[in-house]
Order: structure tokens, then C-alpha cells, then sequence
């Protein structure tokens, strides 16, 4: 369990990464009270140096007593060396803070968006998740207005960038684009077909209900974070040739009647949430809005006419940042609130 000191030693697994360098970047921008950091990538990373307040740091690659002295772990290093090393980590007295998807659904691991079920650090037993990036964004605009009027049911599209697939991904991306505007030959690594100037419908593997892993990954952890397993969900994932900035079309179905307007004065009295909802001036979220900021950002809401409570919106965010790297960290900020 975590102590309290006035600053702790901090590790980032997976510090090589898209993930890794942003929580890097985010645990510097936010002044989190660092004595020492530690760098942990795979073997082909080792000897790597990565700057921290204008320190070089090394990386290094993880053994069985890397953990010794470590208040905090940032896991972004993947499903199965999360499996492995955080349960070592654990037992070496460190809180570790995963962004993979291996301990999500666990009933003994938290789940938690700070905005919404912070009080979930409580019961942590030295893991704790950090939710999938899509859900990220829908859970911080969901339950300040579940808490009015109950959501009954979710139908969410999402516009997913790439870099939700990580470095190689955003390289793709980007030697397509130049390759078509040349006119080469695509070439197809990371993705089974085109990203450049294309829309996937297809994110993570299929499964034998029809819908891909992300899809359901909105579906059990959306019930979990928001503590209601009553709630619908129904998810349709999308790849999009944007490089930074998941974007939702979410349609809400509520127990009671709620207006637009009564929807945006919840919303722009909730924390992380920023309102860009002026369509007679062209203002509503974009990805390029969104990159590289903290908020949430919503727009476009509507009332869904096919249906008697409905509500439409238009949601965008950073996936690197609140979908994953400033979550992490502002998961280990409310720690620390909670032993000072």
C-alpha cells in the first residue's frame, strides 16, 4: 500500500511507446511529486535514454527485483507482460496502474476514470485499471447525466485514430498517405487493409458473437466503471485515417425526459468535460480540437427523435492523453489525496 511522503519513485513500463512517452510528458506537465523515475522497456530498448526534466534516463529491462523501492508502477507494456510483471510488481509493495486490458474485468482489480468512481482506489489491492480509451471519454460525459436522469441504454459508433494502435500504426498512416499521393504500391502491415483514405470497421479481433474485442470492451467496462449493470451498451468501432483523437457518436436512451439545454448545464458544471456546441457557428468537436489537451470535448447535442427519451451527441478526445496517459495519472494523483 501506498505511504505518504512529500515525493514518491516512480516507474514507467513501456516507456518507449506511444502510451509510455505520454505519461512521461504528462507526469512532468502536472508537477506529480517525483523523487526518482524509472524506465522499463523490452531488451531491444535497453540502454535507451529518455529525458526527464531535463534529466537523460536509462531504460532499463524488468527482472525479478526491479521493483524493489518503486511507490508507483505506469504499465502501458501490453496485455501479457502486464499479466507477468504486475503481480510481481504488487507483491513488492508497488502500486501498479495498468493500461492494458489484462486485468480490467477482474472483480478484485478497480476500474476507474477519476471523474467518475474514484471512491473504487478504496478496495485496490496494489493493481488497478486503467480503462480502454473509447470508454474513457463516453464514462466522463455518461454518469454526471446518469446521475439526473439513469441512462437506460447506449448505442455508440466511434471515429478511432490511429495511434490507438500505437507508433508503428501512426507510421503506416503515414507513409500510405505519401505513397498514394506518389503513386506507389500501399503497403499493409498493421492494419488487413488500407487506413489511408479508408474507414475499418474492425478494431481488435472478431469474436464469435459478431463484435470485435474493443466493442465489447465498451460493453462490460462502461457497466463496471459506472457501478450499473443495468445499463445497455452497444458499440460499432471504427478505424479513421486520424492520426491523434478518438471521436463518439453516442445516443442515450434515459428513464426521464431530458432537453438539450438541461443537457449542456450538467455537462458544463462537470469536471473534464469541455462544451463546444454552437452548430449556427460551425463549433463542435474535432480530433485536431482535441490533440494534445486534457478535456473532454462535446458537441452536438440533440434530441433523438425516434425515441421518446433521446439524446445525440458528438464526443472527442485525446486518446493518448485522457484515453490513457493523463487517466493513469490521475489515477496515482487520487492515491496520493487519499494518504496525505
Amino acid at each position: 500500500m501506498l505511504k505518504k511522503k512529500d515525493k514518491y519513485v516512480v516507474a514507467v513500463v513501456g516507456a518507449t511507446g506511444a502510451v509510455g512517452n505520454e505519461m512521461i510528458e504528462v507526469l512532468e506537465q502536472r508537477n506529480f511529486p517525483v523523487e526518482k523515475i524509472r524506465f522499463f522497456a523490452s531488451e531491444k530498448s535497453e540502454g535507451k535514454t529518455l529525458k526527464f526534466q531535463e534529466s537523460d534516463i536509462k531504460v532499463e529491462t524488468l527482472k525479478e527485483d526491479s521493483f524493489e523501492g518503486i511507490d508507483i508502477a505506469l504499465f502501458s507494456a501490453g496485455a501479457e507482460r502486464s499479466r507477468i510483471w504486475a503481480p510481481i510488481a504488487a507483491k513488492s509493495g508497488c502500486v501498479v496502474i495498468d493500461n492494458s486490458s489484462q486485468w480490467r474485468m477482474d472483480p478484485d482489480v478497480p476500474l476507474v476514470v477519476p471523474e467518475v468512481n474514484a471512491h473504487d482506489l478504496s478496495w485496490h489491492k496494489g493493481i488497478i485499471a486503467n480503462p480502454n480509451c473509447s470508454t474513457i471519454q463516453m464514462v466522463v460525459v455518461l454518469k454526471p447525466i446518469h446521475d439526473v436522469v439513469k441512462v437506460k441504454r447506449v448505442v455508440v459508433t466511434t471515429f478511432q485514430s490511429v495511434s490507438g494502435t500505437g507508433k508503428k500504426a501512426m507510421d503506416e498512416l503515414l507513409q500510405q498517405t505519401a505513397d498514394l499521393l506518389n503513386f506507389r504500391e500501399i503497403k499493409c502491415n498493421v492494419y488487413p487493409h488500407q487506413i489511408a483514405f479508408n474507414v475499418l470497421p474492425h478494431i481488435d479481433k472478431f469474436l464469435e458473437n459478431g463484435y470485435t474485442k474493443e466493442e465489447m470492451k465498451m460493453v462490460n467496462e462502461t457497466r463496471k466503471i459506472m457501478g450499473d449493470y443495468s445499463i445497455r451498451v452497444t458499440a460499432t468501432t471504427v478505424r479513421v485515417p486520424v492520426f491523434r483523437g478518438h471521436s463518439e457518436s453516442i445516443n442515450i436512451e434515459t428513464e426521464k425526459k431530458i432537453t438539450p439545454e438541461e443537457v449542456r448545464e450538467i455537462l458544463s458544471k462537470a469536471p473534464g468535460i469541455k462544451l463546444l456546441d454552437s452548430v449556427e457557428n460551425n463549433i463542435y468537436p474535432l480530433p485536431i480540437t482535441a490533440a494534445g489537451k486534457d478535456d473532454v470535448y462535446v458537441g452536438r447535442i440533440r434530441i433523438d427523435e425516434s425515441i421518446e427519451n433521446g439524446i445525440n451527441m458528438w464526443v472527442v478526445s485525446d486518446n493518448l492523453r485522457k484515453g490513457a496517459a493523463l487517466n493513469a495519472v490521475q489515477i496515482a494523483e487520487e492515491l496520493l489525496k487519499m494518504v496525505n
